[in-house]
């Protein structure tokens, strides 16, 4: 397995270099950032590329929602070319909360808006002249325009390659999608041994439309990781069962939340109702207490040597290629290093 991290831009550039740097010299293959409401995260990339040598880069994700589908081709040719190709364009939708509130636009028809975004980029990419007409786009535009749009080619040198797409995805339909058209899936809240029974059938029938022209598809998961024994390992514990609260009980309506549906999907649906009940009525603390100890054992890598390393062979046993890891502890660069080498 590959191993891979998250990197954040805290408002510091030189903390932030001198960070990737060292990533990369204990072994992390790929770096990924996110994009919110904060920084945004096609700089920060731009950035880290000429700040590193071997590692992949990649946007974890661009909301779709956020730029045209031919402006995140030009963006992802133009970080492929800084990192001399090293760069992997990861997509996702986000949620209504975030598009609606932060970008004002509607959240509709994602799976359309992300086959239609994956199809416009590598047509963009393969220096032809671009026509699509899908679900969310047409380009040229048919309607509701001037009429003089007309069909245009990438101007500069095309990439050297198709630019790897990963799509961040989390409903089985969209899962299927995934499998069908992209090169890496980016998941979150990943629980190995309950694989099969939560994503085996979306995967078969994505994997059953994929195109022959496609390598297999890659996936990356993980979580938080500490090493003990020390008493950072609670503190692991606790600051992994706070994240998965924050996510189950907070992030979306009590009509739509996205992650409460994955944990009931994972087989948590009494806890994933007490937990949202709990933090929306802003019991918060109680509501991180609910979270069962049985997912904290399955979903993160906390313990001792022997225990971590018993629990790798599990997630390389479903077919995760890209180890997602987030080092707690004394020593994180030295935990990355351990991680790496009992991943190989």
């Amino acid at each position: 397995m590959k191993i891979s991290t998250t990197i954040a831009l805290s408002g510091d550039p030189q903390k932030l270099a001198g960070r990737a740097r060292d990533l990369e010299s204990a072994g992390v293959d790929l770096m990924w950032g996110a994009e919110i409401y904060g920084y945004d995260l096609v700089s920060v990339l731009g950035f880290l590329a000429g700040q590193t040598e071997h590692a992949q880069l990649m946007t974890g994700i661009i909301p779709l929602y956020s730029r045209s589908p031919a402006l995140i081709a030009q963006t992802a040719a133009t970080l492929d070319a800084l990192s001399n190709g090293r760069f992997v364009l990861g997509l996702g939708s986000s949620g209504p909360q975030v598009i609606e509130g932060w970008h004002g636009v509607p959240f509709e028809k994602p799976m359309g808006r992300t086959r239609d975004t994956i199809e416009i980029c590598r047509k963009v990419w393969s220096g032809d002249k671009v026509e699509h007409d899908g679900p969310t786009y047409t380009l040229p535009l048919a309607d509701g325009g001037t009429g003089l749009g007309k069909p245009i080619k990438f101007m500069e040198k095309k990439p050297e390659r198709d630019i790897p797409i990963g799509i961040a995805s989390i409903g089985p339909k969209n899962v299927e999608l995934t499998a069908e058209v992209a090169d890496l899936w980016q998941t979150i809240h990943f629980v190995p041994d309950r694989f099969q029974q939560v994503w085996g059938d979306s995967l078969a029938a994505g994997t059953a439309k994929r195109s022959p022209d496609l390598a297999p598809l890659q996936i990356m998961a993980g979580s938080t990781v500490a090493i003990g024994p020390g008493d950072h390992i609670q503190e692991a514990r606790d600051m992994h069962r706070g994240t998965i609260g924050f996510y189950v009980g907070g992030m979306g309506a009590k009509s739509k939340n996205f992650y409460n549906d994955l944990f009931k999907r994972y087989g948590w649906e009494q806890e994933a109702e007490e937990i949202q009940d709990l933090f929306l009525s802003g019991k918060r603390m109680e509501a991180m207490g609910a979270v069962p100890d049985e997912y904290i054992d399955l979903s993160a890598l906390i313990g001792d040597e022997g225990y971590i390393r018993e629990r790798l062979q599990v997630f390389k046993g479903v077919g995760v290629t890209h180890l997602n890891v987030m080092p707690h502890g004394p020593d994180t660069l030295g935990t990355i290093e351990k991680i790496k080498a009992w991943s190989e």
